[in-house]
This record gives C-alpha cells, sequence and structure tokens, in this order.
C-alpha cells in the first residue's frame, strides 16, 4: 500500500503529463504517472494517430517508457483524463489493452490503480478488481 502523500504526488504528476497529451482527433486528454517499486516515478500521456491504430494509451507510453530503462516492478498508476480545456467530471479507467500490459509486468493482487478528478477525488482499485481472472505468465507455464 502507497500513502496518502504518494497518492497525492502521482496524482499531482498524472495531471503535469496530460498536459503533454497529442490528441487533436479526440480532444481527450489523459495523462499517467507509474510508480516503480524502487520509487522512480515514470510518466505518459496519450498520443493520437490519424490511422486511428497505432494511438498509444497514456498508461501503455509510461509502461513502455519505464520497461525501456529496465524497470520491471510496479507498484502504482495514477491515471487522469478528460475533454480538453474542460473539467475532469469522470474517471478515466484504463482500457482493456492498458490492463494486458499491466498483467504482463504487474502483481494483481497488489498493484494500485488511482483514477483520478483530482488531487482529492480519486478512487483506488487494485488490477485484479479491474482485470478478474486476468491471462499472464503464470497461464503459460505447464
Amino acid at each position: 500500500m502507497i500513502d496518502n502523500d504518494m497518492i497525492e504526488k502521482l496524482i499531482e504528476v498524472a495531471f503535469h503529463a496530460r498536459q503533454n497529451s497529442y490528441s487533436p482527433y479526440s480532444d481527450y486528454q489523459v495523462g499517467a504517472a507509474l510508480l516503480t517499486e524502487d520509487g522512480s516515478i515514470y510518466t505518459g500521456c496519450n498520443i493520437e494517430n490519424a490511422a486511428y491504430s497505432p494511438t498509444n494509451c497514456a498508461e501503455r507510453t509510461a509502461f513502455f517508457k519505464a520497461v525501456s530503462e529496465g524497470k520491471r516492478q510496479f507498484s502504482a498508476i495514477s491515471i487522469v483524463g478528460g475533454a480538453k480545456g474542460k473539467e475532469i467530471v469522470e474517471y478515466a479507467n484504463p482500457c482493456g489493452v492498458c490492463r494486458q500490459v499491466m498483467m504482463e509486468f504487474c502483481n494483481p493482487q497488489t498493484f494500485q490503480i488511482i483514477v483520478a478528478k483530482s488531487v482529492s477525488e480519486y478512487e483506488i482499485k487494485t488490477l485484479e478488481e479491474l482485470l478478474p481472472n486476468g491471462f499472464g505468465a503464470a497461464n503459460l507455464q505447464f
């Protein structure tokens, strides 16, 4: 479990990362802050593409940056998202593809997913709650 100070920090960092969103087609800006087990924080934003399928979510951007730097153990991620220039009124839960990427690198029982509207308004769930019966490396061991 991470403490309240770290939760607030991750939310603030995710809001900052959201400012870098490249979302000219949807105007839906997402930021993420990923906490590694050693206390490092990696950020990500959504990056859209006119062809749509090459678009990358903020969560995966953060994971891919961290993994490309050699990180493999993660504690939590904070995600914020909403329409450009408007107040965030809903939680931006991770999509199925992002949940599957999390399953590759995280313990589903302990990895915390923080979705926030503000520093004081957020929800925390485990990966297992968002991806019950998830498929991971353990399923490939015979």
